[in-house]
């Protein structure tokens, strides 16, 4: 059978390539999608043809394994479905299985049976499209380390940022502040469990952010700031309200663009610290204890918990998938999570 895939063709063009998958060899079982996610982040960078091109898409993923981000790129990794043909000597069980696989959006796809992570009980498929950036979220947690009693801020509640503020408000935090543009995004914030959401573009934002991190009191600014935001400006804007031995976590991945800084000031005299976080690896003082299995367990039980399947905003089929991505780049205050569904 074969199998339309997205491509992103040129920048600002994606379309469908109708392909036909091998059929699964041993080990190996071939999947039907149902549902796959976008990742704002990552798949607008490439559709606005700011990723480096010669950089490889993915060194940890096999679904992406030799391929680079030059046009004419096949992406994605937040597919869910259910296992349709087997390969020889894969055990029967697997048939009719619904499962995750961090696979680029396709109708179809083989994959070795170790690469799939079978859906637990209690997951649904719309909650299981979350997970690679649900793991992303509490990689940045882990990495920030917040304290009780800190003061943290968040810039950027794309989806990356939603999940991460979900997760930091179960912290007992003093003060949770998220700051982004879209409306949207600012009212789901809080629902996820913000103090307060702030939109940076209004004029009395810097003086109420300030208030807000109680300038007055012995040790102003925040203790903690997140940049998942996707703009070079922001990581700046993070340093400018940090305060003493403050630190920054930047999760944006921001291809070539260029994070302007200004370090002249008091990021010496604060002693600022900025920490880069990756999905892909575990910081190499947590690995004593943290693998990639126990966050990816810890993922799967909190899908559920955190109700992740109300950030997404639209159910597109596959053939609409020039106007998805066309929605995220002129349109990000109408959407959050864009999801593609496949059949029917």
């Amino acid at each position: 059978m074969t199998s339309r895939a997205i491509y992103f063709l040129e920048p600002y063009r994606v379309g469908l390539v109708e392909e036909e998958p091998a059929p699964p060899g041993p080990g190996q079982v071939c999947v039907e999608t149902l549902l796959s996610a976008i990742s704002p982040g990552t798949e607008l960078l490439i559709y606005r043809g700011r990723a480096p091109r010669h950089l490889a898409a993915d060194v940890s993923l096999p679904a992406l394994a030799g391929a680079t981000l030059d046009f004419p790129l096949k992406y994605g990794y937040a597919a869910v479905g259910r296992v349709a043909a087997l390969g020889p000597g894969v055990e029967r069980g697997w048939e009719g299985r619904l499962v995750f696989a961090f696979q680029p959006h396709a109708e179809r796809f083989v994959a070795e049976t170790a690469s799939l992570h079978p859906l637990p009980p209690g997951v649904a498929p719309e909650e299981a499209v979350f997970l690679p950036n649900l793991e992303t979220a509490l990689t940045l947690a882990l990495d920030g380390r917040p304290l009780v009693g800190e003061r943290v801020v968040v810039f950027g509640q794309g989806i990356v940022g939603l999940l991460l503020t979900a997760v930091l408000a179960r912290f007992p935090l003093e003060l949770l502040v998220t700051v982004e543009p879209c409306a949207n995004r600012r009212l789901a914030s809080e629902t996820a469990g913000a103090h307060v959401s702030l939109d940076p573009r209004a004029p009395e934002f810097p003086e109420r952010l300030e208030t807000l991190l109680s300038r007055e009191r012995p040790c102003p600014g925040a203790d903690l700031a997140f940049e998942v935001s996707g703009r070079p400006e922001a990581l700046d804007l993070a340093l400018r309200f940090l305060g003493f031995h403050g630190r920054v976590v930047i999760g944006s991945w921001y291809g070539e663009q260029v994070a302007p800084l200004h370090l002249g000031g008091e990021f010496h005299r604060r002693r600022q610290r900025l920490t880069s976080s990756q999905v892909s690896t575990i910081a190499p003082e947590l690995s004593g204890r943290w693998s990639k299995p126990r966050l990816l367990a810890l993922a799967w039980r909190l899908l559920p918990e955190l109700g992740v399947g109300r950030f997404i905003t639209h159910r597109l089929p596959l053939s609409q998938a020039p106007e998805a991505y066309r929605l995220l780049d002129e349109h990000p205050e109408m959407a959050i999570q864009v999801v593609f569904t496949y059949g029917g």
